[in-house]
């Protein structure tokens, strides 16, 4: 891991301030500590609340909290304020000694588990990982999803497909883009006839209207890109209503959605910039007359060429941020004359 990326480690001893130090020399972390440790070095930030309260501020805005101290510190300092595996940041204990990395909150989706392999590795020391699907080499699906970009539509169905593997049991794997090898190994891989037969299985799609098993696991790849276009000042609301109407109708999950893209002269459009801060996924701006050189066929408008410098606004820039690979999965749409819409695949998905 080569920077801190939002992760905080509190420490308690002076043995423990001295190794949240080497690793924040190493992983850029935010080390905080009581008062009396505080002028033992510049980079050392203050505790200057209870440990409820200071764990009540950072529980929701870090990526992951470190603990060097007993676990019973850290699990009393974390209880009040755990609410799904979705949602929760990482949360590992440390002894004082560096001898254990425990991870002991999220360890697969918020991560827990790969960052105590990394400090453990840095450490030469004993990551204790307790998920029973580490301890059985069985692939952690909610842990792949994460580091291949993939969002977990139904996370309920985890812990079916999870429980079914430890038991040693067969279930079924899919790709919508046939074309492309399941990127996992799980007992059974059927092909495409047999899908039907199995009753459990994990589906790879960013397309809603496929369900090939009783129990599907859907994994949503973050590989589709909006392109939209509006009349400056529309409502927020009135543009979600119309993205989902036109996602809808196009038969892909919003949950796929990697960016929205437009023109820059768009860039302050409070639509626009709520919609991707709702869904969380950058808003991507481009200049005319770069959107206008994409090579191409595009639905042109001669109005909008004049207005803007570029004949369509949507179409290309979805595909200017999808790549030199990106597709154009669907040509511009217009919603209520106000709203035009496009969408791009960006074909670069690398499965690990």
């Amino acid at each position: 891991m080569d920077s801190g990326n939002n992760i905080i480690i509190i420490a308690f001893t002076n043995k423990a301030v001295k190794l949240a130090l080497t690793l924040a020399n190493k992983f850029n972390f935010r080390v905080f500590v009581p008062e009396r440790f505080i002028e033992l070095d510049s980079r050392l930030s203050l505790i200057d609340e209870s440990l409820s309260e200071w764990t009540g501020k950072y529980f929701n805005n870090s990526r992951a909290l470190i603990f060097i101290s007993a676990a019973g510190i850290a699990v009393r300092a974390i209880s009040k304020h755990v609410t799904s595996k979705l949602h929760d940041p990482a949360v590992i204990v440390i002894d004082e000694s560096g001898k254990f990395i425990i991870p002991i909150l999220s360890g697969h989706i918020g991560g827990a588990n790969e960052l105590a392999r990394k400090i453990a590795a840095f450490l030469n020391s004993i990551p204790v990982i307790t998920t029973a699907t580490d301890i059985n080499n069985i692939i952690a699906i909610d842990e792949w999803a994460v580091n291949n970009n993939c969002v977990i539509e139904n996370p309920d169905s985890i812990k079916k497909i999870s429980g079914a593997l430890l038991e040693n049991k067969s279930i079924g794997a899919a790709i919508s883009d046939l074309s492309q090898k399941i990127p996992f190994s799980v007992n059974s891989q059927p092909d495409k006839s047999s899908l039907q037969d199995n009753s459990m299985g994990i589906m790879i799609s960013n397309l809603s209207q496929i369900t090939p098993f009783s129990v599907t696991l859907f994994l949503r790849p973050k590989n589709l890109i909006l392109g939209a276009g509006c009349n400056s000042g529309v409502d927020p609301s009135e543009f979600e209503s119309a993205v989902k109407i036109f996602l809808e109708d196009s038969g892909v999950s919003i949950l796929s959605l990697k960016a929205i893209a437009s023109i820059d002269i768009k860039a302050n459009e409070p639509a626009f910039i709520k919609f991707a801060e709702n869904h969380n996924i950058p808003f991507l701006t481009y200049k005319a007359h770069d959107l206008q050189a994409l090579p191409g066929i595009f639905t042109s408008s001669q109005r909008v060429l004049q207005v803007t410098g570029t004949d369509n606004i949507c179409e290309r820039s979805c595909i200017m941020a999808a790549g030199s690979e990106g597709v154009l999965l669907r040509n511009k749409f217009v919603y209520k004359n106000c709203i035009t819409l496009a969408l791009a695949r960006d074909k670069r998905e690398n499965y690990n």
